[in-house]
């Protein structure tokens, strides 16, 4: 299975992600609309026991609380578990890797997993890790961009420079082969964004913390005169600026 990308750096990814924890809610409108369309695919299942991996601010760990689940949350970045612990948004805190879970096996009912694993190394071990934790008869949700995302961006880009600067998102397929040895579903959905002009836009990235590149920072000084040039690039539909994520759901069944 081929990786996101050669190499990921997590201890600088859980970084952005910390120094986004205090406004991230304000701006995750995309996290807050595709965690609520994943909740909805556990449908009725009874267990009791959650874990929130890739929890962020806690903001799905608190929903999970109020349907009277228990709930353990995990993330990567100290900033975003200590902003949960505030939040008391879970029953349990874990600071640790989807891929490499400090979890006994079959320890939990319920994996859920919102927007989160774009971030792993490697999809397939990702999902075995969730996999391997989870109590047979028990449910693995998650959520994951996929090759297609910010496509408006990365054109917009290429009129201005040659350097890489939207992250590889693994393709529909790949997804797909990652999910072969589970019993599994998968939806595929796209989620559009409109924006005045580029500043909004691009803020909106950095206030959820994905401006880090799997592959290093980007190139080059964000000058105003190259934000010009940006915002001049950008495809307009109506005179708005559009940003399109393509979204995969997955469900897998625990065996």
């Amino acid at each position: 299975m081929s990786s996101v990308a050669e190499s990921v750096n997590k201890r600088a990814i859980a970084g952005a992600f910390g120094r986004a924890a205090a406004n991230y809610d304000v701006v995750a409108k995309l996290q807050q609309q595709t965690g609520e369309f994943l909740m909805q695919q556990v449908d009725g299942h009874p267990g009791k026991l959650v874990l929130d991996a890739g929890c962020g601010t806690g903001f799905f760990s608190h929903c999970w609380r109020q349907q009277g689940k228990q709930v353990i949350a995990l993330d990567l970045a100290a900033g975003m578990l200590d902003h949960a612990r505030k939040q008391r948004a879970a029953d349990y805190y874990l600071q640790g890797d989807i891929e490499c879970l400090g979890l006994a096996d079959g320890s939990v009912d319920i994996c859920f997993s919102n927007l989160a694993v774009q971030w792993c190394d490697n999809l397939s071990s990702a999902l075995k890790e969730l996999y391997r934790v989870t109590r047979p008869g028990g449910l693995i949700l998650f959520s994951t961009l996929a090759q297609g995302s910010l496509d408006e961006l990365k054109q917009a880009w290429r009129g201005v420079d040659n350097y890489q600067h939207i992250n590889h998102f693994l393709s529909q397929q790949t997804i797909k082969d990652a999910c072969q040895d589970f019993r599994h579903r998968l939806i595929s959905q796209v989620y559009r964004q409109q924006y005045p002009n580029i500043l909004p836009l691009l803020a909106s990235l950095k206030g959820i913390g994905a401006t880090h590149l799997h592959c290093g920072r980007q190139q080059g000084l964000m000058t105003r005169g190259r934000l010009t040039a940006l915002e001049q690039a950008y495809p307009r539909e109506n005179k708005y600026l559009p940003l399109s994520y393509q979204i995969i759901f997955g469900v897998i069944y625990r065996d």
